[in-house]
């Protein structure tokens, strides 16, 4: 990370409320927004050419109480991404096997042939939706209500399936709520920090000095992940456990936790269902018995329990090193099991938080774009939530179809050609899903494909029809951050000419489909409203949070059931959100990976991410000093594994799995166990790390496992494209500057 400015506490930049007079420059507007990349949703200030109306730069925003003026490089440079000669300003559709650019309505009535055909020929059901959360949540809100009004379709999943949806089952099977129950602020009055399953400090930058504030005033810190990462060399304690046997891990310092008797029974009798059988549980699973299962000395195991458990106040931190697993919803409840025993759950300085990686993962995946779930994270199962949902949207709820696939099972659908169409805005299943060979397949079957998007990715390539959007400085609305805090971007730009805003373009499709009086509105206000509207009364209920309401208090913590409410910054200091009050602890039986290492694939295999990229790549790798920072992809192995294969640092490697196969380069490094390798999953094509990983489904979340599968390495010949960062792609006619890239 790092931070263009100096820090404002020395007293050399002053702390500003809003754009201050000495941020002000001639010729030039500042609008209040954020960050348009991971769930800190960062405060900043962009710069606006009066005379040209193009944003020209940013400014870190010190009022804003998330990140205190920090940016990170992604933040930094988020704007340069808006003049990016990639863009796409003019949709595209396919004619003799290119993609070629064509006017709007000829686009639109493509589509919109395309929709129908595919459900005349095949059904309502033959047509899906496929959205994303990095999106604002009017936008979220309104592809739900798109696909089940104006398609008409019951099939409408998001790539948060394949971000937080196990913390999401995690939360609402132990606490009634899916939302973590305290605030960044929590972190720095905590006494030990157990971080697990994330790379706070590339993952996460601003939130990392949260972290180190704690430190500074003596907590004490545990971090549980296979990687010497940043944080962990910070750490009083590193647990480097063998990729997906996090639950055995948990487990174990439970058992310690109940024979050293560090828990709060009085806590446990009063607030608390299922303890007993928790408790008898864990019995079997001893540290020495963990210690065979994960790697990790039983001793470790031992003295992290007691870090935890002596201390009054502890916080726990989780992101998808723990749930991106076909148990990933086992690995988060293991960890609320602990968080619970011990009493540290609905007071200051203690709690369990899941740290969000997209932008409004947390808002994404509350109102309705989800395959089970309609606004106000409230079940399409459920008839009280049909007949709401159905008055606020004005129709019969026998109109609301039924729940759909999730992700993975819906690029499955299509593999076996139940599902014939779809729709995709702001996801890049062609770098993000697992088995990527697979999913590619799927696609080529489709009848019709069409994309949203501004850049042309990997996925966009195979579309019928491409329609170009407009980009997170050009339009307003809202997003939820990870703690929960919804916050509101502003506009500080209109989109190129021509170029409408998602929301804009899904309310003309449904006027084509003869569904536009469901989709009335000039304004993301409206949406909004709306979605206030939908969600009252619901879990995640938005009703008494205004746009003006969150401007005047720097963000409204949800639920927030009435206009004159203050918002829920914490929750749980009472009870929890099940009717009994009471939180509901779960029973947890380790279970390996799908795929463990075997003769022929010896090597454990993970992925993760690098500061400089975000999700696919598709806006940071277009940005010339991020991808001059980090240009390519590459294998980081031990240095004992390396010598076994005969590799040296910057020879390239054939990694393969029983799925496919890459070539990248070897970074040699004892960051790594000598039993795994790490491979970044920012970059597409032939060197997608998703190429190589299982398509096992968690029971509980649909969540595919995409940190733990079996490789094989060894050293080969460089590829003849090796370090192509960004190259043209020739399927496009009369398009300029298209690149290869990922749709996030």
């Amino acid at each position: 990370m790092f931070d263009p400015h100096v820090d404002p506490q020395a007293g050399a930049w002053p702390v500003t409320h809003g754009p201050g007079p000495q941020l002000q420059r001639d010729g030039e507007r500042l609008t209040a927004t954020h960050c348009c990349f991971c769930g800190m949703q960062c405060g900043m200030l962009l710069r606006t050419g009066e005379e040209s109306g193009k944003v020209v730069g940013v400014e870190p925003r010190y009022d804003w109480p998330v990140n205190e003026g920090r940016l990170c490089p992604k933040g930094v440079l988020a704007y340069t991404q808006l003049e990016n000669e990639d863009r796409l300003l003019k949709p595209l559709i396919r004619k003799g096997g290119r993609q070629v650019q064509t006017d709007w309505d000829d686009a639109l009535d493509r589509v919109v042939q395309g929709i129908r055909e595919v459900q005349r020929q095949h059904g309502k059901d033959s047509f899906a939706v496929y959205s994303g959360s990095s999106m604002t949540n009017e936008k979220c809100y309104l592809a739900g209500k798109w696909a089940r009004l104006a398609v008409g379709t019951r099939h409408i999943d998001y790539n948060g399936r394949l971000c937080m949806s196990s913390a999401a089952a995690g939360y609402n099977k132990a606490f009634g709520i899916d939302r973590p129950g305290c605030s960044w602020t929590d972190i720095i009055e905590t006494d030990v920090l157990l971080v697990a399953g994330s790379n706070t400090p590339e993952c996460h930058p601003t939130g990392i000095t949260y972290l180190w504030k704690a430190l500074d005033k003596g907590a004490r810190l545990i971090v549980i992940d296979p990687r010497e990462t940043h944080i962990a060399r910070a750490a009083h304690l590193h647990l480097k456990l063998r990729p997906g046997t996090d639950a055995a891990l948990s487990m174990a310092m439970l058992h310690v936790l109940i024979k050293e008797k560090l828990i709060d029974q009085q806590f446990l009798d009063e607030r608390t269902t299922g303890w007993d059988e928790v408790a008898a549980a864990v019995q079997s699973m001893d540290p020495a018995r963990a210690a065979e299962i994960t790697g990790v000395l039983d001793t470790d195991i031992i003295r992290a329990a007691r870090l935890y458990g002596k201390a009054a106040r502890g916080m726990i931190l989780h992101a998808r090193g723990v749930e991106h697993h076909a148990h990933g919803t086992d690995n988060v409840l293991a960890l609320i099991n602990l968080a619970l025993a011990t009493g540290k759950v609905g007071k200051p300085g203690s709690g369990i938080m899941t740290l969000t990686g997209q932008g409004n993962g947390q808002g994404g995946r509350e109102h309705g774009q989800k395959a089970d779930q309609l606004p106000g994270y409230r079940k399409i199962t459920d008839p009280a939530a049909r007949a709401h949902v159905a008055e606020v949207w004005g129709i019969d709820p026998e109109m609301l179809p039924g729940p759909g696939y999730s992700a993975v099972e819906l690029f499955e659908a299509m593999d076996r050609q139940e599902v014939r169409g779809l729709y995709l805005l702001c996801s890049n299943p062609l770098v993000s899903l697992p088995a990527i060979n697979r999913v590619e397949n799927a696609i080529k079957k489709l009848e019709f494909f069409a994309c949203a998007d501004f850049f042309l990715s990997e996925t966009a390539r195979h579309a019928d029809v491409v329609l170009p959007v407009a980009m997170w400085a050009e339009d307003e609305g809202t997003t939820t951050n990870t703690e929960g805090r919804v916050i509101k971007h502003n506009k500080a730009a209109e989109p190129p000419e021509g170029v409408p805003t998602d929301w804009q373009l899904m309310g003309e499709l449904a006027r084509r489909l003869g569904k536009g009086q469901y989709f009335p509105y000039t304004a993301p206000r409206q949406i909004f409203d709306e979605l206030r509207r939908a969600s009252r009364g619901g879990i995640a209920d938005y009703y008494g949070i205004t746009y003006e309401k969150i401007e005047a208090m720097k963000g409204v913590f949800w639920p927030c059931p009435s206009l004159d409410h203050p918002g829920t910054p914490r929750l749980f200091s009472d009870r929890f959100y099940h009717p009994d009050g009471k939180a509901h602890m779960h029973v947890v039986k380790y279970i390996p990976p799908a795929e463990e290492p075997d003769e022929q694939y010896p090597l454990r295999y993970t992925t993760g991410r690098v500061v400089y990229h975000y999700l696919s790549g598709n806006q940071t790798r277009r940005i010339p000093m991020l991808r001059d920072l980090a240009p390519d992809p590459y294998c980081e192995i031990h240095p004992a594994t390396a010598s076994k294969y005969g590799i040296k640092p910057g020879d390239f490697v054939r990694v393969a799995s029983r799925r496919g196969e890459l070539t990248v380069r070897a970074q040699v490094s004892a960051v790594t166990r000598p039993d795994t390798v790490f491979i970044p999953y920012h970059w597409g094509d032939d060197v997608a790390a998703n190429l190589l990983t299982v398509q096992a489904l968690d029971p509980h979340s649909r969540m595919p496992e995409l940190k733990a599968a079996a490789v094989q390495i060894s050293k080969t010949a460089p590829p003849k494209q090796a370090n192509q960062r960004v190259v043209p792609y020739e399927g496009v006619e009369g398009g300029a500057g298209l690149a290869e890239g990922n749709g996030d």
